[in-house]
């Protein structure tokens, strides 16, 4: 079973669609419990059948095994205190790529002390498993089940085991395929990518994703 804390925002939705499309049983988490039963009400009228339920962040985190956070950057660190030990043991992958918007520039990738957002997780939830993926797939894209998503979906992270994990749920969405990309370390350049898309989206009114060549 998998959690999408801040799951009712575009990216978490979006993943949450497309892996209980592909027969994973979601929860959908948020700060509040009419908000999230909302989104995986919205999610049900596009998937029928399919095994979606909303929960608090707290009670979504407690019975899954793979937790996303798939909020803004900025409710990352609130989110996982507000969870505290939900996540020890877990595989907790990170969607997050911190950024702002300037006037004449459009998104720029936020500096993180840490070195990513995947790091700084790390550190706000040591006994987890911080996997970093999905940063570049298009929220847009997710949540339209006719698309077929055609990119790959870089994956850092410095548990084995883990990344496994999170390379097998990549393989359920059809044409997303997973590039393992070595260390939770490498984060940052990934994270770095993601404003870089959103710019060439504006520009040429795309959707566009990532493909690494010559793997």
């Amino acid at each position: 079973m998998l959690a999408f804390l801040g799951g009712t925002g575009p990216e978490g939705k979006g993943l949450a669609l497309r892996l209980a499309m592909a027969g994973e049983s979601v929860i959908i988490g948020s700060r509040d419990a009419g908000r999230a039963q909302e989104a995986a009400d919205e999610l049900l009228s596009l998937a029928p059948g399919a095994n979606i339920a909303g929960a608090v962040n707290s009670g979504a985190a407690s019975q899954c095994d793979v937790v996303f956070l798939t909020m803004p950057y900025n409710g990352m660190s609130p989110t996982i205190a507000g969870v505290g030990d939900a996540l020890d043991g877990k595989t907790l992958v990170t969607v997050i790529a911190p950024m702002r918007f300037e006037r004449g520039v459009g998104a720029i990738a936020e500096d993180v002390d840490a070195g990513s957002a995947a790091q700084e997780a790390q550190i706000a939830a040591p006994n987890s498993r911080v996997v970093a993926a999905f940063q570049n797939v298009s929220a847009e894209e997710l949540l339209k089940p006719g698309v077929t998503l055609d990119e790959d979906v870089v994956i850092c992270g410095d548990d084995a085991a883990a990344k496994s994990t999170v390379v097998g749920l990549t393989r359920k969405i059809p044409n997303l395929r997973p590039v393992d990309a070595g260390a939770l370390y490498n984060a940052r350049y990934v994270e770095q990518i993601t404003p870089l898309l959103v710019n060439i989206n504006r520009i040429h009114r795309v959707h566009s994703g990532v493909r690494i060549t010559g793997v």
